[in-house]
């Protein structure tokens, strides 16, 4: 059976996937995709431990505390790896899907895979720390993933209709999935890091931007997505242009 500790850490993760499906207006994903890139998510989650660990040896160390520490640990670890991951779990759970039509089907996917990663994190977190870091983890780290996944799945989708269009390989805009993630990952963990008064109002500060722009995102592009295809049709041509 599922316990407190588990549930606590999986709910937001599954909140959240259930908002961003319900968006999908055109063309629902299989549910079988939905839970192959949560499960390629989670394993991301693990192989980034082992990613970081081995990746700390061989860059500087600096004492806790310092903006330096924060940078490396935030930058050149977490940021790194983790949306690195991610994004090659997108890519080998859904590149190929002939269900991959549509631009926002690029969100659903990047935030499943997010998720996914975003689970298993938080419950090794949880079953750690305990309900306190459940309940901060809820509103903070676990929507962080989300909107990586946001912005990994835009980009990501954009890189797909180029690539279908054979106006070019995509490449131009995979870096963007990675990059734009990356940043405000990298952003983010860097003011946690730094646990100062100052960080932390720009932590808060940013998670609340972090809201509004996710939502503004899916809602935007979930609207528009009727003319957002990757095949030229009637109901796209205007877009495809």
């Amino acid at each position: 059976m599922i316990n407190t500790f588990t549930a606590l850490a999986v709910i937001p993760g599954i909140l959240i996937i259930i908002y961003v499906y319900r968006k999908d207006k055109v063309e629902k994903e299989p549910a079988g995709l939905i839970v192959r890139l949560l499960a390629l998510g989670a394993v991301s989650c693990i192989v980034a431990g082992f990613a970081e660990s081995f990746a700390s040896a061989f860059l500087p160390s600096f004492p806790a505390g310092t903006l330096e520490y924060a940078l490396v640990n935030s930058f050149a670890l977490a940021a790194f790896w983790e949306e690195l991951l991610k994004y090659l779990a997108l890519r080998i759970g859904s590149w190929r899907s002939p269900h991959f039509n549509y631009r926002f089907d690029g969100v659903v996917y990047g935030v499943s895979s997010a998720v996914g990663f975003a689970i298993v994190e938080n419950v090794m977190y949880v079953y750690e720390y305990g309900y306190q870091t459940a309940l901060v983890r809820a509103f903070t780290a676990v929507p962080l993933h989300a909107f990586c996944g946001v912005a990994m799945g835009v980009f990501y989708a954009m890189a797909k209709k180029e690539s279908i269009q054979g106006r070019s390989s995509g490449f131009g805009y995979t870096l963007l999935a990675l990059i734009v993630p990356m940043m405000i990952h990298g952003v983010y963990d860097t003011m946690a890091f730094m646990r100062t008064e100052a960080s932390t109002i720009g932590l808060l500060t940013f998670i609340v931007i972090m809201y509004i722009v996710a939502i503004v995102t899916i809602r935007k592009l979930s609207k528009a997505d009727y003319t957002a295809g990757f095949y030229v049709t009637a109901d796209n041509i205007r877009l495809s242009r």
